[in-house]
């Protein structure tokens, strides 16, 4: 399986801060934006991955993700020259997914919570093996900002519904998506919507009519920040601290991930926390290479 992340826009709702710099290269308390939905494909086993972003932008994530190296993948860049709808990142990437089932996740999504890896990994086996796509719901207050999923009398999913006036669910559609092999022909047939994007409720619901959707709810102890606005950013940064001062554990390291999966040899990590040993982050790193015995 490939992965795609999509980084693109303007960042409009936290001008000034995105003026000069991508939403996705903004702190999120200890590490950049883009860590964390990075952290989630390395966690689903993902090693492929493709950064899709804007002219200006692109240039940016690859001096400071290079070529994924150091966090034992593999980065690849392709330019949005417009922010044409999310899926428009299956036709930009058609090449490089080759045919391949793939998962997409959206660059200002953060997701964490006990038995993630393992909800990500069956995701990825039911789109390799099983010919289904999967998307991520998460119960909300205010439903009406969101694609909400319609259940059927007995529980089904039956369709998304684009930001209803009156939706039927509290079930929100999260930036995380699975498909099996063949979506870029899938995207390749959407139309433009009324605002002229792609939109991925569109491609979402092709799935669904053709029974090959999967919608995996998140329960409790399970959380989902969209960082897009000045509060939401805010609330990222206070919410991955608090996690962190409690456990003594990053959330979405890529290099910690990329050494627990035998992705990198021990060296490797030691080199990256040592360029860094200044900060806490580099620091932390150091700690993970010798071992959580010593610390």
């Amino acid at each position: 399986m490939k992965g795609i992340i999509l980084a693109g826009g303007s960042g409009t709702r936290l001008y000034p801060l995105t003026l000069v710099t991508s939403k996705q290269l903004l702190p999120v308390y200890d590490k950049p934006m883009i860590y964390y939905p990075l952290s989630v494909l390395m966690m689903a086993g993902i090693r492929d991955i493709l950064l899709v972003s804007t002219p200006e932008d692109t240039p940016r994530f690859r001096e400071l993700l290079k070529d994924g190296e150091r966090f034992g993948v593999h980065l690849s860049y392709v330019v949005q020259e417009r922010p044409d709808g999310l899926a428009q990142a299956f036709l930009l990437g058609e090449s490089f997914l080759g045919g391949e089932a793939s998962c997409m996740v959206l660059g200002d999504n953060l997701f964490h919570g006990d038995g993630l890896t393992s909800l990500l990994r069956k995701a990825l086996l039911r789109a390799e093996k099983d010919n289904q796509a999967t998307v991520f719901g998460y119960s909300v207050k205010d439903p009406e900002r969101f694609g909400v999923v319609e259940f059927d009398s007995e529980g089904r999913p039956e369709r998304i519904v684009e930001k209803s006036p009156h939706p039927q669910s509290n079930v929100a559609v999260t930036g995380l998506y699975f498909y099996p092999a063949g979506v870029s022909r899938r995207a390749r047939s959407l139309r433009p919507s009324a605002r002229g994007e792609l939109e991925i409720t569109d491609l979402n619901n092709l799935y669904l009519q053709d029974g090959r959707m999967h919608v995996q709810v998140f329960g409790r102890g399970f959380s989902w920040l969209d960082t897009g606005t000045m509060d939401s950013l805010f609330d990222a940064s206070n919410f991955v601290k608090a996690v962190e001062d409690h456990q003594d554990r990053m959330i979405c390291c890529p290099e910690e991930i990329a050494f627990q999966n035998g992705w990198i040899e021990k060296e490797v990590l030691l080199a990256s926390g040592k360029a860094m040993e200044k900060s806490d982050y580099g620091r932390y790193l150091l700690k993970v290479a010798k071992g959580r015995d010593e610390r």
